[in-house]
């Protein structure tokens, strides 16, 4: 089936994302700071069109250093011996992703100072954001905490397995994010039984233990309503 292929492939694609981030210490780095830049842009409240050329330099970054990592291995199989060539082909993808971190710290550097400037004089004061804004940055910090512990333990698969369990960190992500958006109760009521279903099908197909669903639906639920409590 069409939809089965899908997810078979994104499953691949995301097996590659958490394999650069258990194999290359950059490729972690990189995904604290995107989570840094994020909520630190979040709190000191950068305008929509700052806070999207931010969220594409951390994007271009972490492509850079996905490439980086593919033409490293593609080199070693090919040239698996010492080659002047294939050290070059190396230094030169390594040079690219120095470049791109380099263009996206001063790019960084010159949005937020600013703002950092501003809050200097005048004291932090967190902004608030639209329920909207808060759900989509959530959801983002939730997987990205996800390819990260699951690459730290280093079991499992990105879309079966491991700890902690993705589908329900994110169904409980969802469930908190309506719940503090509604503020109705049969709204909340509805959604928490649709993501304990979520979970529960992840521990009786046997992807996940109750341990696993439990940590990701307490990492999903827990990281969305601090959000909304201190952004909303």
């Amino acid at each position: 089936m069409p939809v089965k292929k899908w997810i078979i492939s994104a499953n691949y694609a995301i097996e590659g994302i958490l394999h650069a981030a258990r194999t290359q210490r950059h490729v972690r780095y990189h995904l604290y700071s995107a989570s840094t830049v994020l909520l630190a842009s979040y709190i000191l409240g950068v305008a929509r069109t700052d806070f999207l050329i931010l969220s594409i330099a951390v994007v271009i970054v972490l492509l850079a250093e996905m490439f980086n990592t593919a033409i490293e291995y593609v080199v070693d199989m090919i040239s698996p011996e010492f080659s002047e060539k294939a050290r070059i082909a190396k230094d030169v993808s390594a040079g690219a992703v120095l470049i791109t971190a380099f263009g996206a710290a001063v790019l960084g550097y010159i949005i937020l100072f600013p703002y950092c400037n501003d809050a200097f004089n005048r004291g932090i004061v967190v902004a608030k954001h639209p329920k909207q804004e808060i759900t989509l940055i959530a959801v983002i910090l939730v997987l990205i905490l996800v390819v990260m512990l699951k690459a730290y333990f280093g079991k499992g698969h990105p879309l079966r397995g491991g700890m902690p369990s993705g589908h329900a960190a994110l169904a409980f992500s969802v469930w908190a994010a309506i719940t503090y958006s509604t503020m109705n109760f049969t709204a909340s009521f509805l959604c928490l039984v649709l993501a304990t279903l979520v979970a529960r099908s992840r521990v009786t197909e046997k992807e996940h233990s109750p341990m696993e669903v439990i940590v990701g639906a307490v990492l999903g639920a827990g990281i969305t309503l601090l959000l909304f409590f201190i952004f909303y």
